[in-house]
């Protein structure tokens, strides 16, 4: 049973929007800091967005900025990305990361312990 399970994904066009959805198993305690990451082929798996557990922090990737927005719902377990103005190089595997530690909020991958199996996102040209 996966402790983290991303949906959502899909192939879209360029400049078109997509939701992404991420739900926490109960067997996780404790969930503070969440946080979106993703991986292209030929490069290394990135950090795209982090919240803190009452959502009063919120980290992005400048690439990102201005067109992504991550949010979270503690009472259903989840957290969300609403992703605008997708471009082609938004292209990826994204993945959904979460801690029980005391994190606020990270972009560093090593920080967060439950890890989702990932869900595709395919922006066309």
């Amino acid at each position: 049973q996966e402790q983290l399970v991303e949906s959502g994904g899909g192939l879209v066009q360029a400049g078109a929007s997509l939701n992404l959805s991420c739900v926490a198993d109960k067997s996780i305690l404790v969930l503070h800091a969440m946080g979106w990451f993703r991986h292209s082929p030929g490069k290394e798996r990135e950090f795209v967005a982090s919240i803190s557990s009452t959502a009063d922090m919120t980290e992005y990737e400048d690439s990102v900025k201005g067109r992504f927005t991550i949010s979270r719902d503690n009472r259903r377990r989840m957290m969300f990305l609403r992703m605008n103005s997708l471009k082609p190089e938004d292209t990826a595997v994204y993945y959904c990361a979460a801690t029980g530690r005391r994190v606020s909020s990270s972009s560093s991958q090593k920080d967060y312990e439950y890890w989702g199996l990932g869900i595709q996102v395919t922006v066309s040209s």
